[in-house]
Parts: structure tokens; C-alpha cells; sequence
């Protein structure tokens, strides 16, 4: 009996431990949602960011968007991951930086990098910047004040089929509310 209540004990102080190491800052893996002690939630699957000069808002991570003409095709924009959480802007809230794709109704599947800027309510997207079509996307930083997304890319000369192989890392910086891409020498 004195070891069961040791055991309940040592559970419940483990757990407040655990709830008290989260402090002010949650990320539900779930839902991809992070939220912040003044109580805004960023939610990058429900957003609204600029793609090539077009809106797109992402309702449960995607958006599909109907030709606008017969001889276009459904644009589909989906969330892809790899997201990072940091403060971008130097603002003192929360951003998340994350990689979506996009497909036009070709064979082509582009991938982006964009922002959600915590704003102290749910978020306010950037514009996209186009990373590549047919990449491999794998792992995305927040080093230096700097977006990092590294991805794999095929060589210059091969065709599209070719798998991705050759290592590629890209940097980016939020500024008010743009997202620029750095160009390192």
C-alpha cells in the first residue's frame, strides 16, 4: 500500500513538472496549431497567404480553387509541413514559417515556403516564395534571425522524372510583413 501511494506520488509530481515545462507555450502536433500566452492561436493549415500574385486561403490545409476559364485547370494548394516556429519579424509574438505545394493541373507539383506572422490574433500570412517543382523538401531551421528550408533539387541537365538528389539549402527573412529570400556569396 505505501508503495502504491509513493507510485501515485511521484506521477502526479512528474506530471505537474511536465505541465510546468511547457509554461506559456504549446504546439499541438495534431492540428499544428501554436498558441501563446496572450491567447492568439497560429494556425498555418487555416490561413490566407499570396502564391504568385494570387490569394489563397487554406481552410483545414488546403484550398482548391476552380478554373477560372475552360482553358484552365483546378488549382489545389495544400499545406506540406516542415514547420518551424520563431519570432521572424522581431516583434515579440510567435510566427510559424511552413512549406506548401501547389498543383495547376499540369504534371508540375511546386513547393513554397511562406510565413504566418503572429499578429495576437490567428495569424497573418506572408507571401510565398517558389522554392522548386518536384523538390524533396527536408528540414526547415530558424538559425541567425534566418529561415532556412533545406531541400533536395535534381541537376541542371536531368529531366523532371530524374529523383532529386542533389542538396540545396535556401535562406529567407521576414521584413514588416514580407518574406524576402537572402541571397548568400
Amino acid at each position: 500500500m505505501k508503495k502504491l501511494i509513493i507510485g501515485i506520488i511521484f506521477v502526479v509530481i512528474v506530471s505537474v513538472i511536465a505541465i510546468y515545462a511547457l509554461g506559456v507555450y504549446k504546439f499541438d502536433f495534431m492540428d499544428n496549431k501554436v498558441s501563446s500566452e496572450n491567447g492568439a492561436v497560429l494556425d498555418p493549415k487555416n490561413g490566407t497567404y499570396q502564391i504568385e500574385g494570387n490569394t489563397v486561403t487554406l481552410k483545414d490545409g488546403i484550398s482548391e480553387q476552380a478554373p477560372t476559364s475552360e482553358s484552365e485547370s483546378k488549382t489545389t494548394t495544400e499545406y506540406f509541413g516542415n514547420d518551424i516556429t520563431g519570432d521572424f519579424n522581431n516583434d515579440g509574438k510567435d510566427d510559424v514559417a511552413f512549406v506548401l505545394t501547389q498543383e495547376t493541373g499540369g504534371s508540375g507539383l511546386f513547393v513554397y515556403v511562406v510565413v504566418s506572422l503572429g499578429d495576437g490574433k490567428s495569424g497573418a500570412g506572408t507571401n510565398a516564395i517558389y522554392l522548386g517543382d518536384r523538390i524533396a523538401p527536408q528540414t526547415t531551421e530558424f538559425r541567425n534571425g534566418e529561415i532556412i528550408v533545406n531541400y533536395t533539387d535534381r541537376k541542371s541537365d536531368e529531366p523532371f522524372s530524374a529523383v532529386p538528389s542533389v542538396g540545396v539549402s535556401k535562406y529567407f527573412k521576414v521584413v514588416g510583413s514580407e518574406l524576402l529570400e537572402i541571397v548568400n556569396l
